[in-house]
């Protein structure tokens, strides 16, 4: 099998959770050296404040100066805390992507060099992670890692945590920032792929999967879904192995360039960060 890297949008995503990481880090830091700038600054003054009052025998006020100095020294500032450890949200970005890694691998052991994978293919419609072309056609999937039960009801999605002794202790909508289910994650850039397609005319049907990769990811109660829900890349590859010869080396590698060609133009139209 061989590999198109067109982008890589979860790499992109974990650089920018240690940037910010380390962004947050660096104004912790200013924040505290300012802080401890001004408290030297009203130290400073409380002990000449006191050191004059007992110059000039203003005991009182002598008495005040000490109470002020005393006050000054258990308001220094706290230090921030220094992360050792990556964020949650890093790991979390860091195990998808070694689940896609993963899963890309399996893939490869299973898939011959008449197929290939795209990664990171975009369009206005959003992210596709992986498409793979091959003699028996065209397939999207989204590679989701989530350690939890999955039900839907057509492009409606919930997602069930459970506790270590299986209670339920979360559910909730599952969706994007958009207010996507993982289904319309996919079909929407898909569905805009296909038009494209056909109209360069190819008509190719692209078929759908959403892939849960977490190995503790389980399919509940999943009714009328508009893709093919799995959580094993072996069944991935199943449905690939079943479908028929359908297109040509010469088509695909037609399908190839409009494919990149596509994905170079919407990702050439996206504004910068």
């Amino acid at each position: 099998m061989r590999i198109v890297k067109l982008s890589d949008h979860p790499g992109a995503l974990l650089r920018q959770e240690r940037q910010d990481s380390a962004a947050a880090t660096g104004r912790g830091q200013a924040q505290y050296e300012e802080a401890l700038a001004r408290h030297r600054q009203r130290a400073g003054r409380a002990r000449r404040a006191r050191d004059q009052a007992r110059a000039e025998r203003r005991w009182w006020a002598w008495l005040r100066g000490i109470a002020a100095v005393w006050g000054e020294r258990r308001r220094v500032p706290v230090p921030p805390h220094r992360a050792v450890a990556p964020s949650d949200q890093e790991e979390i970005l860091k195990a998808g992507i070694e689940g896609e890694r993963l899963a890309v691998a399996e893939f490869g052991r299973a898939l011959d060099a008449q197929w290939t994978l795209f990664r990171g293919y975009r369009n206005r419609g959003g992210e596709i992670d992986h498409l793979l072309l091959g003699p028996g056609g065209l397939v999207a999937i989204e590679g989701k890692h989530r350690n939890a039960t999955v039900d839907c009801d057509g492009d409606q999605w919930w997602f069930t945590k459970y506790d270590r002794y299986g209670n339920p202790r979360e559910r909730d909508k599952f969706t994007d920032r958009r207010g996507r289910s993982p289904s319309e994650q996919l079909n929407q850039p898909a569905d805009l792929l296909e038009d494209f397609l056909r109209s360069r005319g190819h008509s190719v049907a692209i078929r759908r999967v959403v892939l849960f990769t977490h190995p503790r990811s389980r399919l509940g109660n999943c009714t009328n879904p508009t893709v093919h829900i799995t959580t094993s890349t072996g069944q991935v590859i199943k449905l690939i192995n079943t479908a028929p010869a359908a297109i040509t080396a010469t088509e695909r590698a037609a399908l190839e360039r409009l494919i990149t060609r596509d994905h170079n133009y919407h990702q050439n139209r996206r504004p910068p960060r």
